[in-house]
């Protein structure tokens, strides 16, 4: 089994694979207090709970976006697997090559998710035509990629969550929300208002960036969204295809086969 971790900024996920088969997937919150040895404990009484023995599992992937936490991570695996896990990183063969200014910038979520939905859209269709991934975490990222499989760059922006937090925080007589998506654009109430300002917002956002990035390629690419939100916001935009919460799971699959 293959043991895939996502370490975000917000919450770290977790996928069990056997062969191509997402098996179980849970998450933790992200928390750089926690030593390698609280994690561990957590890792070993959800795997147990889920009937999975630590000694199946007989590799390990992981992507990082906290770097205090990747050698935390590093270490659970060493000492509670006896495994040293593949790091999406420099020197890590993704099979896609990187056409930032600096590759070295790009975030290991970003490219993770460039291979897993590229890949998605070939094995698909025979011939992938180009990807936008719009990935809803922390902050809502926009990642594109060739016909031939390059990574071109792409776009950061605030998170859904970001946005509605600093609106409770820096308006006064505005209230925490929950992020349902409202029956109209137009709010009969402060938080419906809040809600329909937040999310439908976020849509115009995404379809925006994503029909100027169309504008700007030669060809008509897929888009796929994952994270968070991408279900509510799926529903209602004019470009999203397709929504996979395990996109990026997917992807460090992927990666962890091309390098053994």
């Amino acid at each position: 089994m293959l043991l895939a971790i996502d370490v975000g900024n917000t919450q770290t996920v977790f996928g069990v694979y056997q062969g191509s088969a997402l098996r179980h997937h849970f998450r933790l919150a992200t928390d750089r207090k926690r030593t390698h040895d609280e994690y561990g404990v957590l890792f070993r009484e959800i795997l147990n709970d889920m009937g999975v023995e630590l000694q199946a599992i007989a590799g390990v992937c992981l992507a990082s976006v906290v770097p205090p936490l990747t050698q935390i991570f590093v270490r659970m695996s060493e000492a509670r697997l006896g495994i040293s896990p593949l790091v999406v990183g420099p020197g890590c063969r993704t099979g896609m090559p990187i056409l930032y200014d600096n590759p070295r910038e790009v975030g290991a979520d970003r490219i993770v998710n460039g291979v897993a939905g590229y890949e998605r859209f070939r094995v698909e269709s025979g011939d992938c035509p180009g990807v936008i991934i719009v990935d809803f975490g922390t902050a809502t990222t926009f990642d594109v990629v060739s016909p031939q499989g390059e990574y071109l760059g792409g776009a950061i922006a605030p998170g859904v969550g970001i946005a509605s937090e600093a609106l409770f925080l820096h308006a006064s007589k505005l209230p925490r929300v929950d992020l349902t998506m409202p029956k109209s654009s137009i709010g009969k109430t402060t938080v419906s208002s809040m809600q329909a300002g937040i999310l439908f917002g976020y849509v115009g956002l995404v379809d925006g960036m994503v029909e100027r990035m169309k504008g700007e390629l030669p060809y008509a690419p897929r888009v796929i969204a994952t994270g968070g939100i991408a279900g509510l916001i799926g529903e209602e935009s004019r470009f999203i295809e397709e929504v996979d919460d395990f996109l990026t799971l997917e992807g460090l699959r992927i990666i962890h086969h091309r390098n053994h």
